[in-house]
């Protein structure tokens, strides 16, 4: 690594360091109805820290979509990192908003987080900013346009709004309902969902724009292929991966719902969404 890539590099995380201090600001003045510093401080509350983490991280793979782009030099690419950046901040929390009404439309996500403190809700919020992070770095990766990026971004979100639907349909419980009683081993597995089904729409949108008829073919191909595998994924872990017991039961059939299942469940879901990535 040459002198002048250190300082090109430098530079950039200085940027990126601008550009997340102003996603930190917008994250505060979008959620005005909670004092963040008094919670995770003086309250310790745990679910609001796992939200807000799960935010950050988001925000760093938006922004990854940008820093992946080809270079064209770097005060051109200083006006894109700005450019862009700020247009993935602003997606990143208008996209929060929108899955909070719709796909966790079942309960009041500020009340499970700060009245109750539910980790459930807390793990599902970390997940649905992650997943939105993910859908952002692909619409925003590779050579293309507005047009182009908006039209990933729009896809992507109806994408996420469609597997939470999906994911709800094939279980044999009421998952909102579940999650509003804090049980947080059924957070656990939907967030799983959540960060793999944006995992699938990450791979699917990334890369130069070719077509409209090749992206979104390609685009097409992944999302119906992870959708697929939603219902496989869990029999496969109701069997194999927890033989002897029913993950129903393991999650929701008990005094002290298991954690612990769900977390294998969520594995399951975040390694596929890996494994087709690098196997299609």
């Amino acid at each position: 690594m040459t002198l002048d890539q250190i300082v090109t590099a430098l530079i950039y995380l200085v940027a990126v360091f601008i550009l997340f201090y102003l996603g930190k600001v917008f994250y505060d003045f979008s959620n005005r109805r909670i004092n963040v510093r008094e919670e995770l401080v003086k309250k310790d509350n745990f679910a609001l820290a796992l939200a807000v983490a799960g935010y950050y991280f988001g925000l760093v793979i938006a922004l990854g979509g940008v820093l992946s782009s080809e270079s064209e030099g770097w005060m051109v690419d200083l006006i894109d990192i700005f450019f862009y950046g700020v247009i993935s901040i602003i997606l990143l929390n208008f996209s929060i908003y929108i899955n909070d009404k719709i796909i966790l439309r079942g309960f009041d996500n500020v009340k499970e987080i700060i009245d109750d403190q539910n980790p459930g809700t807390g793990i599902v919020e970390a997940a649905n900013h992650i997943a939105i992070g993910m859908v952002i770095f692909g619409a925003m990766s590779g050579e293309g346009d507005w047009g182009t990026a908006a039209t990933f971004w729009i896809l992507g979100q109806a994408v996420l709004i469609v597997a939470g639907i999906v994911y709800n349909k094939i279980l044999p419980f009421d998952l909102h309902a579940e999650i509003e009683k804090d049980n947080a081993a059924v957070g656990v597995a939907f967030a799983g969902v959540l960060i793999a089904i944006g995992n699938i729409i990450r791979i699917g949108a990334a890369g130069d724009f070719v077509s409209w008829e090749y992206n979104l073919s390609t685009f097409a191909g992944f999302v119906a292929f992870g959708l697929l595998l939603l219902p496989i994924l869990r029999y496969i872990t109701d069997k194999v991966l927890l033989p002897g017991e029913r993950l129903t039961d393991e999650l929701v059939n008990q005094e002290r719902p298991n954690i612990g299942a769900g977390a294998i469940e969520a594995f399951s879901y975040i390694g596929a969404s890996f494994l087709v990535g690098w196997v299609v």
